[in-house]
């Protein structure tokens, strides 16, 4: 978990979800929300924002490399010598 970042689980009944679909939608905004059948665990409800940031979809290349104080950070990776190009490129 984020320092600094509060998470609340929830769990739901596959009948509760369908019985309040809305209520399932709010506290998705707050953290995950497991969808139990049978009461095992089965599904889990987040929210876009989150799903993006767990799958990395959250910001673009440009958008990383353009954030504040990333200008400060020495970076120099080690250069690399190809002495022949690759026989296949697909």
């Amino acid at each position: 978990m984020l320092q600094g970042y509060a998470m609340t689980v929830t769990t739901v009944t596959s009948r509760e979800l369908n019985q309040d679909v809305g209520r399932a939608k709010k506290a998705a905004k707050s953290g995950p929300v497991f969808i139990t059948d049978r009461g095992r665990p089965a599904h889990v409800l987040l929210s876009i924002e989150e799903y993006r940031r767990l799958a990395g979809q959250g910001r673009s290349l440009v958008e990383l490399l353009s954030m504040p104080g990333l200008a400060d950070i020495d970076f120099e990776p080690p250069r690399v010598r190809i002495s022949s190009p690759p026989s296949d490129l697909s």
